[in-house]
């Protein structure tokens, strides 16, 4: 059998494998799908053993028993997240997820008054948010100090993974620029400094980039995973970043919209764009930077709803589509899980305005596709204004399927979405690191499908400045049911896929 590349990806509520030819054809898929825990309201949980390797060993098995010879190996996952280890990389508690995680709002007010707003954006090229890792690691200090006394590394999704199988403590430029405040992005290099402020005594790991070999399967790991023993590992990344990899968002402009459990956006930009509302990172490549966005919540809120009335989505699609533009009157506000960018408010909560006796399912779940397509309005709005105007969009995501909310994205937006032949996600993007680290040409790996167009007829420039005025114009009366949700533990207290 021909050499193969190997892709394999933690997500929020699954992972996925793939293995990939030279040429870019995919010969062997793999998925597992896993629960994110909910502790406590405003927190969110995995168990890097329980899940992370789980699914990794699962997914690993699985493709190997295929018998292709697999030349290269690259992983990432779901962050920036925080997981505390010992020296040995044995998890200390489960991992701290990203910015769907608020725990850590006092942390961010601290930090953000100790080393200057304005400092903290020129430097590290975000303000500091719940999608930060600095102030967890503050949170972990303060209120698990029996945890952090004993931390030793800091792991990722990723990092753990190429932990386990190299024995290398190693996490690459993108994930370390969303470390904030402990990176300086002027310099692609840790902010010592202000690393020993947030995180005393930590011992912080080795950088590298997404694309380069930073050590090989042990035999230990081998044994273990069914990988063969010295097989390349790249340094991997962050998920959204390596999705945005398998769709060809490479160039300044190019923006990939991910529709999935949150709605996350990534567009290359030429330069660094600190922008307050926004993500500024370090890129996939060397040398490169990003802007990043993202909600909070997107397919989880109709996830939720799909639930909460008993159909499927097949059905609440078909019945979605035949309901017209407007959603009868409804506006949904989705910020069921506070929101990110571009307001950074973790208080924040959803709202569904206008309901009447006469709306049903199919209006409500119009309702929660188009209120997405605002937040991915306001969103492309900001990244903008701070780094140029989107030059190609490409969407990618289980959200993608089906086509409606893709259609309703381009309409709210007044863009057109490149729908690629392969959304499989961000393990594609893996496959064509670890193929790209061994010298593979990956430019033609996964061409354009289709394109989704606007209808240009712009009915809903009235129903988006209705959006815009509903935050504000509800934020106290949020912040107020968020204060007594807090306090009485109540919300959320249960595993969620």
């Amino acid at each position: 059998m021909a050499e193969v590349y190997c892709g394999i990806d933690i997500g929020t509520a699954s992972s996925k494998g793939v293995l990939v030819t030279a040429d870019g054809a995919i010969v062997a898929r793999a998925s597992r799908a896993h629960d994110t825990a909910t502790p406590r309201p405003g927190w969110a949980e995995h168990d890097a053993d329980g899940v992370w390797w789980a699914d990794f060993l699962a997914l690993t098995r699985e493709l190997t028993a295929t018998g292709h010879r697999i030349a290269g190996l690259a992983v990432s996952g779901i962050g920036p997240v925080l997981l505390p280890a010992d020296g040995t990389g044995r998890p200390l508690r489960p991992a701290i997820l990203y910015g769907v995680d608020t725990r850590a709002t006092e942390e961010i007010g601290e930090l953000t008054g100790e080393l200057g707003a304005e400092e903290i954006l020129r430097r590290g090229g975000t303000p500091l948010s719940s999608q930060a890792v600095g102030p967890k690691l503050r949170w972990l200090a303060r209120h698990e100090p029996e945890v952090y006394e004993h931390t030793e590394l800091l792991l990722m999704a990723s990092s753990y993974l190429v932990h386990r199988l190299t024995g290398r403590y190693v996490l690459d430029h993108h994930s370390a620029s969303q470390c904030d405040p402990m990176y300086d992005q002027t310099a692609f290099d840790w902010a010592h400094d202000w690393a020993a402020v947030v995180a005393p005594g930590l011992r912080l790991p080795e950088l590298a980039w997404p694309t380069e070999v930073v050590g090989t399967v042990t035999s230990a790991a081998a044994r273990e995973t069914g990988l063969p023993e010295g097989l390349p590992v790249t340094a991997g990344t962050v998920d959204a970043w390596a999705e945005a990899t398998s769709v060809g968002v490479r160039e300044p402009g190019d923006v990939m919209v991910m529709y999935g459990t949150t709605m996350f956006l990534v567009q290359v930009v030429a330069a660094p764009s600190p922008h307050p509302a926004l993500w500024t990172t370090s890129g996939v490549h060397p040398g490169t930077w990003s802007l990043a966005a993202g909600m909070a919540t997107s397919g989880a809120v109709t996830d939720w709803l799909r639930r909460l009335v008993g159909a499927d989505f097949a059905t609440l699609v078909a019945e979605a589509a035949r309901v017209p533009p407007g959603s009868r009157g409804l506006l949904l506000l989705p910020y069921f899980a506070g929101e990110r960018t571009p307001i950074f408010d973790p208080d924040a909560r959803g709202i569904i305005a206008g309901l009447t006796l006469g709306h049903g399912r199919a209006e409500l779940y119009r309702a929660a596709l188009e209120g997405i397509a605002y937040g991915v309005r306001h969103n492309l709005e900001v990244m903008r204004a701070a780094g140029g105007p989107a030059r190609r969009l490409v969407a990618v995501g289980g959200g993608t399927q089906g086509g409606l909310w893709t259609r309703i994205v381009s309409d709210v937006t007044g863009a057109a979405q490149v729908v690629p032949a392969e959304t499989v996600g961000a393990c594609l993007g893996d496959a064509m690191l670890a193929a790209g680290a061994a010298g593979v040409d990956v430019t033609g790996w996964n061409p354009d499908d289709h394109v989704v167009h606007p209808s240009g007829a712009g009915v809903y420039d009235d129903f988006y400045a209705r959006y815009r005025e509903l935050y504000p114009a509800t934020s106290d009366v949020a912040h107020f049911l968020a204060g007594q949700q807090n306090a009485s533990g109540g919300g959320d207290d249960g595993a969620r896929s």
